[in-house]
């Protein structure tokens, strides 16, 4: 096999194909060139683009040439170039003994464009996710928690524990224990004994008979009471 012609002729018709885009690195000792692929939407502000830059090896195409991947940052961001490359040499090994730079460009074009479309499902499935999550928890904030009995136990003993109750279910516990007034008049039988002698003790009401005196004596005229106009039955009348 004429390597060096094999060489030649497919960097001219590679040339042809890539008009514009290929760019030439070296021609001595062997031909290096790149040539650049991107995904189908890279044009419009999104997907992924690399250079693929191949080196012939002297006894190319019955040698596999040498495959370099130039990316930038925000292709390392979102893929591993490794996983490429992988790609492009399994490719490169069934076409082993053949001119293959344009169907390792071909296959490492059509592999951006799966890898991209996976990366955009991918997000729209986040975004989905996402809003589905949000939509929950503003259900949710509408709903309030679900109750259970044990969650209530829990929140009625830490309320209480907030407001102070316990402390104040011991005091009024300890208060319970003090006797009052009334119940400690009944339980000591000395203060009756002391009212009791009080009442012994004490001296004897005297009502001095004289100060009252007889009601037969009283006169009581029934005409001269009903002769004045304000008299009232059962009322007495006083004297000018």
């Amino acid at each position: 096999m004429d390597y060096n012609y094999e060489q030649t002729s497919e960097v001219e018709a590679l040339d042809s194909i890539y008009y514009g885009d290929m760019q030439i690195l070296q021609t001595e000792p062997m031909h290096k060139f790149s040539i650049p692929i991107k995904s189908e939407e890279y044009d419009d502000g999104e997907g992924l683009a690399c250079q693929l830059v191949f080196t012939y090896t002297l006894k190319y195409p019955e040698d596999l040439p040498l495959v370099e991947i130039i990316t930038d940052e925000s292709f390392d961001e979102i893929v591993d170039k490794t996983e490429l490359y992988n790609h492009l040499m399994e490719q490169a090994q069934e076409n082993l003994g053949m001119v293959m730079v344009f169907t390792l460009v071909s296959a490492g074009q059509e592999w951006l464009n799966v890898k991209w479309d996976s990366i955009k499902k991918e997000r729209e499935e986040e975004v989905l996710a996402k809003k589905k999550a949000d939509e929950e928890a503003e259900q949710k904030r509408f709903e309030g928690t679900r109750v259970t009995v044990e969650s209530f136990l829990a929140w009625r003993k830490q309320f209480e524990i907030d407001m102070g109750i316990p402390a104040k279910r011991e005091k009024e516990g300890k208060d319970k224990n003090k006797l009052t007034g009334k119940e400690l008049f009944l339980r000591d039988t000395t203060l009756n004994e002391s009212d009791l002698k009080f009442l012994d003790d004490g001296d004897a009401v005297k009502v001095d008979e004289s100060l009252f005196q007889d009601l037969d004596d009283l006169e009581i005229s029934e005409e001269d009471d009903e002769d004045d106009e304000d008299y009232v039955p059962g009322q007495s009348s006083d004297s000018d």
